[in-house]
């Protein structure tokens, strides 16, 4: 079965920050890191030109045949050469990435996951979560009113594809025997962490059943019935949502 992505902008005259594209047996799936707008990033370029390029050339060198931890930091560094001359890399807030690939092969995945885009695999009938817990573990230790994004790509804290290769040590990476699986920018899987209405075998199932643009659907379909996030607060009303799916 050829993989099946879904992803829709958070805003229509905004960019969409998020990125995916697959070969005939490898998969990429990015989330761009976007800056406050008061924030100066140190980039002309932009978050969404920093995705595109870094998912391409992630996306062909494991597609080669390299290392997936290798294929990341060699995308990184080639970005970064690209942009270096004109742009402020040593800026904290430059555009940077949530990164999931998988490889398939002839009986296993192969798999990386960077940051909180998640990867959900199936094995012996049962979903299994796998994710880069960094983010989620530092927040308990940041002293109140400290900012998560000051932690971002610095030693202790949690890391993005950016202008550092080494984030690319960071990733989480693995093998599980070879099956369906879901990958979801935190776009898409807000269905299930901010507005708890699915579990993660309920987004597997959904996606299975219907495909992925149904997934991305359900999350505006609750987006749009709390438009002040006051029920359920949320740093955007609307996030750019995608969703990747592939079985035997």
């Amino acid at each position: 079965m050829p993989f099946l992505i879904a992803t829709s902008p958070g805003r229509p005259d905004h960019p969409n920050e998020d990125f995916a594209a697959a070969t005939a047996t490898c998969a990429v799936l990015l989330d761009g890191v976007s800056a406050p707008a008061d924030l100066d990033n140190g980039c002309s370029h932009g978050v969404s030109w920093h995705t595109r390029r870094l998912g391409a050339l992630l996306l062909a060198g494991a597609d080669a045949g390299m290392n997936l931890r290798d294929a990341l930091a060699d995308a990184i560094t080639s970005v970064s050469a690209a942009h270096e001359g004109t742009c402020d890399l040593g800026n904290q807030q430059s555009p940077s990435a949530t990164v999931v690939a998988v490889r398939v092969g002839a009986d296993h995945l192969e798999y990386l996951v960077l940051s909180d885009s998640v990867l959900l695999t199936e094995e012996g009938g049962k979903v299994q979560l796998l994710a880069d817990t960094s983010l989620d573990d530092l927040r308990p230790r940041l002293a109140p009113g400290t900012l998560a994004r000051s932690w971002r790509n610095v030693p202790g804290g949690f890391w993005t594809a950016g202008a550092n290769p080494r984030a690319a040590e960071e990733a989480l990476v693995g093998t599980v025997p070879r099956g369906a699986f879901l990958a979801m920018t935190d776009g898409a899987s807000r269905a299930v962490e901010v507005f708890g209405d699915l579990s993660w075998e309920d987004s597997f199932d959904l996606a299975r059943r219907q495909g992925p643009g149904a997934l991305v659907n359900r999350v505006r379909v609750l987006e749009a019935a709390d438009p002040s996030c006051q029920r359920y607060p949320r740093g955007k009303v609307r996030d750019d949502s995608t969703a990747l799916w592939w079985e035997p």
